[in-house]
């Protein structure tokens, strides 16, 4: 009988200790915990992305039904965002994407997935643009849910809230942009391609690969080039090139993808200490 007793004390103290039932492992969200890399503060680059059809439809959650927009166009919107991370990270999204707490997304009720949308922290005015690919946060006094990266970016990540400002950034197919009610522009216009800056072309010839980089410093102490590309690398996550002309070596970040990406990351290094930063585009 001793015995008995023993083993059924012994369940129920399994039973207390039992992982939660369900689609989560985790009973409460949190930030990661587990040591990762340094959070990349770089914003998602909007481009236009068809809507996915299956989430246009109305939905329920907890008793309260959602009608998703159509389109994303003009859509501006004022209230407190949220942030979710570790308990969601790795699950799939309503679009059907895997989570990633460190990239540049959020959950929206009613937007159409998926959206990119520009995010002001209107407590200290800074700014994200995330992509929108999953529903949420389902509670009255929140707007939007921000990865742990975005909201790690705005600020706000060990305080929970924010008061934010939201701006749908809407490209259509012929690349034209809405940002949020302001009028529709090209996307030359929109991202500023006409300056003569975004132009720069370096005719020095340099053993390197051909493509869009940004300046960021030119400096002759080659041990302080390194120090500063490895910190600037790791920080952006991109890669970073040194060549070597005149004896002074260029530090440069990329190659980048595309001008608007480079118009993007060079006000990022504008505002973060780098103001001399221009972009330099290879033709070797």
């Amino acid at each position: 009988m001793r015995y008995v007793v023993v083993l059924f004390l012994m369940l129920v103290v399994a039973g207390c200790q039992a992982p939660p039932q369900g689609r989560y492992k985790q009973r409460h969200d949190s930030a990661p915990l587990f040591q990762h890399k340094e959070i990349s503060i770089v914003d998602a680059v909007p481009k236009y992305e068809p809507y996915r059809t299956y989430n246009s439809r109305p939905y329920e959650v907890l008793g309260q039904r959602y009608y998703p927009l159509q389109t994303g166009k003009g859509f501006e919107e004022e209230g407190y965002a949220s942030w979710y991370g570790q308990k969601f990270h790795g699950h799939l999204t309503s679009n059907g994407e895997t989570y990633n707490m460190f990239a540049m997304t959020a959950a929206h009720k009613t937007l159409p997935l998926p959206s990119y949308v520009r995010v002001t922290n209107l407590e200290n005015n800074r700014q994200v643009i995330v992509r929108v690919n999953d529903r949420g946060p389902f509670h009255s006094d929140r707007i939007i849910d921000l990865s742990y990266a975005a909201s790690h970016k705005l600020g706000y990540q060990s305080k929970g809230t924010a008061k934010v400002h939201l701006e749908v950034i809407h490209f259509d197919e012929e690349n034209n942009v809405t940002v949020g009610r302001q009028p529709t522009v090209s996307y030359a216009e929109y991202a500023g391609l006409d300056s003569p800056q975004d132009n720069v072309t370096e005719t020095t010839e340099l053993t390197f690969t051909t493509g869009l980089f940004i300046q960021v410093a030119a400096l002759t102490d080659i041990e302080r080039a390194r120090s500063v590309s490895t910190v600037l690398s790791s920080l952006y996550q991109v890669p970073t090139a040194m060549p070597l002309v005149d004896n002074v070596y260029k530090l440069r970040l990329g190659p980048l993808t595309d001008k608007f990406q480079a118009k993007m990351l060079l006000a990022e290094l504008k505002r973060n200490g780098y103001p001399g930063a221009y972009t330099v585009e290879m033709n070797l």
